[in-house]
Formats: structure tokens, C-alpha cells, sequence
């Protein structure tokens, strides 16, 4: 079975039975080994650099950043 048919059919619960599902999804991700975690890390990390590739991520300087960060804070 693949994930596009377990989303669907995982969608399609109650949503009581989402949240439990959701909840068990989420607390598997704990069990998870150093090695397991960083090769997630890894693919994240070039699922991003893919991103800034094709353009659809918008790259903003840390400069910019810290300051829109200082204007919320006033």
C-alpha cells in the first residue's frame, strides 16, 4: 500500500480517530535511531536545497531577518 492510499483512507477517519492515529504517527518518531534521525535530517536538508534551486523558496539574509524580528518585537 502506498502513502498517497494511506493518507486518503487515513483522512477519511473520524476526527477522533485522525487525532489517535496522529498521536501514534508522532510518538513512533521517538524510537527513531541517531542514524535514522540524521539521514531524515539529510533528505530535508536537500528537499530544501532543491527548493532554493527551482526558485520556489525565498532566500532572506540574516541582516533582514534580524530585523523584521526587531520590528515585531516593538
Amino acid at each position: 500500500m502506498d502513502t498517497a492510499n494511506i493518507t486518503s483512507k487515513a483522512l477519511s477517519l473520524p476526527a477522533q480517530q485522525r487525532a489517535e492515529l496522529a498521536a501514534q504517527l508522532l510518538s513512533s518518531l521517538d524510537a527513531l535511531t541517531e542514524t535514522e534521525i540524521e539521514a531524515l535530517w539529510l533528505q530535508e536538508a536537500a528537499n530544501r536545497a532543491l527548493q532554493i534551486d527551482r526558485g520556489f523558496s525565498k532566500l532572506i539574509s540574516a541582516e533582514e531577518v534580524r530585523l523584521q524580528a526587531n520590528a515585531l518585537l516593538k
